[in-house]
């Protein structure tokens, strides 16, 4: 490949047509965090598109090792910054399983709640956001504000806006406040409420369709070569969920609809994550409705003050918002892992791109990566 170099003046000779290396990052604003983008242009048109990473790298796997197993979910829930919660879930299922520890119902019914709150959370920063890197203002004010009422329950049971640190291995930090669950279904019906104006203002739009329709398709196949999951790979018709394929906490006792398309472009994606987001408050309103039935009782185990998971190895995946984490703990018996492996969804989202994107014009790019619905942090970890 050869940089073209543009001349003006008398003495310019007219160019031949050459590759153009263009960076995009790593500092661009659409790239939700410090992404670099090496594409290749024939004009106007992407050749060859390479995503270099590393630009975050804060080496949680290797501080893994030297933490136990209270100082990990510190740790765990930072790399997606929009789904604190939810990373905490992997580190302390893992350590559980090993333990032969079961947390008790209330724990787990209350767990399934948040992991939901949290996912509606994740999913309305993503749907006013894109619209935003396509230059539409008005939606992520709508989003913002349905995501404060959400985050006031959420800020009010844990003390904490992003980094909730409300998990423990066992259960949970502290039972739930009195009257929370009224709140959580007031906050839960007011959102659902408002949903379908945001939803308008959006879906239907003609500049948003002219922009995302037929835009940045992702077949089947390049989903399976690259492990790519979540709303992203729904979109394409991969009709997997782990909440229903493989369920852990309550979802077995939860009707869970799995949300797909079949275009794969990026409006089915936008569509499918518009759906999800229902399903999450839907979800949310059957844990409050349980959590209310049940009896008083312990929201945690009590643990030694040093806790020493047994020797062995274990995998746990969990249905992150933005799709699949995993988590391969193994221990020697101490109080802190030997190692502890994180798969996380966004990695093998962002890879996909170099697939994507050629063919595309650059004017589409910015369209496609805001519609991969990815968290750099969870890339470089």
């Amino acid at each position: 490949m050869t940089e073209r170099v543009v001349g003006i003046g008398a003495g310019a000779k007219e160019l031949a047509t050459e590759d153009m290396i263009l960076n995009i990052g790593p500092q661009h604003p659409s790239t939700h965090g410090v992404l670099r983008l090496r594409l290749t242009l024939d004009g106007e048109r992407i050749t060859t598109a390479e995503p270099i990473i590393g630009y975050m790298h804060r080496g949680a796997e290797k501080l893994f090792e030297v933490r136990d197993y209270r100082q990990i979910i510190m740790l765990a829930n930072r790399h997606d910054w929009l789904a604190g919660f939810a990373n905490e879930l992997g580190v302390v299922i893992a350590a559980e399983r090993l333990l032969g520890m079961e947390p008790p119902v209330r724990a787990v019914w209350a767990r399934t709640l948040l992991a939901e709150l949290n996912r509606v959370l994740s999913h309305l920063m993503f749907l006013g956001s894109y619209p935003l890197e396509l230059g539409a203002m008005t939606p992520i004010f709508y989003s913002f504000n349905e995501r404060e009422r959400i985050q006031a329950v959420m800020e009010e049971i844990s003390g904490g806006r992003m980094h909730y640190m409300f998990n423990r291995v066992g259960g949970l930090k502290e039972d739930l406040p009195l009257g929370w669950l009224d709140r959580v279904s007031e906050a839960v019906a007011e959102t659902r409420r408002r949903v379908p104006v945001i939803e308008d203002l959006i879906l239907h739009n003609d500049i948003f369709l002219a922009r995302t329709k037929g835009v940045g398709v992702l077949t089947r196949e390049q989903i399976m070569q690259y492990g790519v999951s979540g709303p992203i790979a729904r979109a394409s018709g991969v009709d997997f969920d782990l909440r229903r394929d493989d369920p852990y906490l309550a979802y077995p006792e939860l009707p869970v609809k799995v949300v797909t398309g079949s275009a794969g472009d990026c409006h089915a994606r936008f569509a499918v994550l518009f759906e999800q987001l229902k399903v999450s408050l839907e979800l949310a309103d059957a844990c409050v409705e349980r959590l209310r039935s049940l009896p008083p009782g312990p929201i945690n185990q009590r643990l030694p003050k040093v806790l020493k998971v047994p020797e062995g190895h274990t995998y746990a995946w969990t249905e992150n918002p933005l799709g699949i984490n995993g988590y391969y703990l193994v221990s020697k018996g101490d109080k802190t892992p030997w190692r502890l492996k994180l798969r996380s969804a966004s990695y093998s989202n962002i890879q996909v791109l170099r697939e994507m994107l050629p063919g595309h014009l650059v004017a589409d790019m910015v369209a496609i990566l805001g519609s991969m619905f990815f968290v750099v942090g969870d890339i470089d970890k």
